[in-house]
């Protein structure tokens, strides 16, 4: 008898509803007569069908409301008689539990349409409505996705609320919220709060965790506002200030250390075991990087130091993610999820024994690395300080220095002092030849006379002194393993000092081909211009230079500069030979490496001594690299 009322009650309803649209209720005869077929359509009760049809045809808003209150008595009164005695577990709780966010859910979807009708000064009780009708559903739904197995029955992994059913609510959900904004029924902010809530939804879609649903919503809320609550860009005032872009910042770094767990689940699932302290902290500063970027995108655009820094935090985040240095959180962490799943006792008997090595020798690449492009984006001003340029050279050979000894010469402590010194050295030539100083022309030289000296030294001490040792110590299987072990640390050396040289010869190749081109660019001189338009000053200057290049000499640019082109052509020919001999040593000599190792030549350059035919060029590096010394 009930199921029959309720299908009697929608058919009156629809019925009513219909003669409405197609406005048969448009005169006294068709207002009876609507009222008529609501109060003998909708029985239950009598009294709240006559208000609707009071509300239809008199645009009575105390009518509507009393309708809302008695439909909400019958709703409750339905669910209660039928549903409310049965002792039934779905979706991870009570029956009873989700009956009451049902008649919940259904009263504040019958009393939104009157609110959305009351004055502008009350549209914020449409917002709340709004809202609290999305916060129930979202609940609703990520009860039936996520918990799906039916306790009380015993069936696990039971599909109860389809993909394709959140999928409609949501497009439903965001359709509604452009009606009611186009029609200007609720404001900025209650746009932003619906819009995150549904989006937040879709997550369900795509990573299986039972908090993704209310962790996506938070960081939706806290990236979203540049987008949402500053749209207009036109207006000076819609621009965040910079107190605010400090405080959404804060806001995001917050949020998405909120997502932890759910970033944990995800890393667990992806990697097939607990992910490590360093991967979690490196994906938490990405996700903090990613979500930063609308802030620094939109509001701060014009602002170099907010991108600088919006980079360096993003390939922290990448480094700690690959590297995955050695580090505890447990103390920050304060999750009972993360704490049980590191101390579980299954992870040898499932995942067996996993050799590990040091892992601390990754602090000094990322500080490696982070200090590189604090250089590059000139947060460290090397570019203009002398002094902090010789400490960031020397701070980076070290820690590159040490991070190299320690990864892959380990076994080789005799080497750790010339390996240190060698990678300082060639720090110091690379940055003091992008940038160089007044004193560069007089200690560029010695440094890289020392890096080339240190070749054999190196290259001896780990071929006999340790070859010697191997060889009186081993016996056997042993002694051969010494040996090879011995000879895989050679072949290294000379990897690393091919790279060094390969390095130092490209950063000589790109300067002199910028002056190169510097000097073409003042000799053609800008397009549709003639030498009468330049200011008279200029002319001088120009004139100045012309009459003093004559006067230097090959002896005086070898001692003073010219040494440059001559010692790349050394780290070049070195680098040539030191790739022939790995060729030999790796591959047997074979051909097909010509491909690979040809294009090593094309870092030659022309110059008085070993390649001879460009004095001209030697006296235009000259000039302009001495400019450039005084200008920095």
């Amino acid at each position: 008898m009930d199921y029959v009322l309720v299908t009697v009650a929608m058919l009156g309803g629809a019925a009513s509803a219909g003669a409405f649209a197609v406005g048969l209720v448009n005169d006294a005869f068709g207002s009876v007569a609507f009222t008529a077929i609501a109060m003998m359509l909708l029985p239950l009760p009598l009294i709240s069908g006559f208000y609707l049809a009071r509300f239809f045809t008199k645009k009575s808003l105390p009518s509507y409301f009393t309708f809302v209150g008695l439909a909400s008595l019958m709703v409750a009164w339905f669910v209660r008689h039928n549903f409310w005695d049965l002792n039934i577990w779905m979706a991870g709780m009570a029956l009873k539990s989700f009956c009451k966010l049902i008649v919940a859910s259904v009263i504040v979807a019958m009393a939104i349409p009157g609110l959305a009708l009351l004055p502008s000064k009350l549209r914020f009780l449409t917002e709340i409505g709004l809202i609290s009708h999305a916060l129930l559903l979202c609940y609703i739904e990520n009860r039936f996705f996520n918990y799906s197995s039916i306790y009380f029955f015993g069936f696990d992994d039971e599909v109860m609320y389809p993909s394709y059913m959140v999928i409609m609510t949501t497009f439903f959900g965001l359709a509604l919220v452009r009606k009611l904004v186009s029609d200007h029924q609720i404001g900025d902010k209650a746009v932003w709060v619906l819009t995150c809530l549904y989006f937040a939804k879709l997550s369900m879609l795509f990573i299986t965790s039972k908090s993704v649903l209310w962790m996506s919503a938070i960081l939706l809320l806290a990236v979203s506002p540049p987008l949402l609550l500053y749209k207009d860009k036109t207006k000076v005032s819609s621009k965040m200030k910079v107190w605010q872009g400090y405080a959404h910042a804060g806001v995001v770094a917050v949020s998405a250390w909120l997502c932890r767990e759910t970033v944990f689940e995800v890393l667990q699932w992806w990697n097939g075991r607990v992910p490590s302290d360093g991967l979690l902290m490196g994906s938490y500063i990405l996700l903090t990087g990613l979500a930063c970027i609308p802030i620094v995108a939109l509001h701060f655009s014009h602002v170099q130091t907010a991108k600088r820094s919006l980079v360096l935090v993003i390939a922290t985040g990448l480094l700690f993610i690959f590297m995955q240095p050695p580090i505890s959180l447990s103390w920050a962490f304060q999750s009972t999820l993360i704490n049980a799943a590191h101390q579980s006792v299954d992870d040898v008997s499932i995942y067996g024994f996993i050799a590990t090595k040091p892992s601390w020798p990754s602090w000094l690449l990322i500080l490696t690395v982070l200090l590189t492009l604090a250089a590059v984006t000139s947060i460290i001003p090397v570019k203009y300080i002398v002094e902090l340029r010789a400490f960031y050279a020397v701070g980076v050979g070290i820690t590159l220095g040490i991070y190299i000894c320690a990864e892959y010469f380990f076994q080789a402590m005799i080497l750790y002092p010339l390996l240190v010194t060698t990678i300082v050295c060639a720090s110091i030539f690379i940055v003091f030849t992008h940038f160089p100083s007044a004193s560069s022309p007089r200690i560029l030289p010695w440094v890289f006379a020392l890096l080339v000296a240190l070749f054999p030294v190196t290259y001896l001490l780990e071929g006999q002194l340790r070859a010697i040792k191997s060889t009186e110590e081993g016996e056997g299987e042993d002694k051969f393993t010494n040996l090879f072990t011995v000879e895989g640390a050679r072949m290294s050396l000379l990897g690393l000092y091919a790279t060094l040289f390969m390095l130092i010869a490209l950063e000589i190749k790109f300067e002199l081909a910028s002056l190169l081109r510097e000097k073409a660019t003042a000799a053609v001189g800008q397009p549709g211009r003639t030498s009468s338009e330049f200011p008279p000053k200029m002319r001088l200057m120009q004139q100045r230079r012309a009459s003093a290049a004559p006067s230097f000499t090959v002896r005086r640019l070898s001692a003073e500069g010219a040494w440059m082109p001559a010692v790349g052509n050394v780290a070049t020919f070195l680098c040539f030979g030191i790739c022939l001999v790995l060729n030999i040593s790796l591959t047997g000599g074979s051909n097909r490496a010509i491909f690979f190792l040809a294009p090593i030549l094309l870092l030659l350059n022309q110059d008085s001594d070993i390649v001879a035919g460009l004095e001209t060029s030697s006296v235009t590096f000259h000039s302009r690299w001495r400019s450039r010394v005084i200008c920095y």
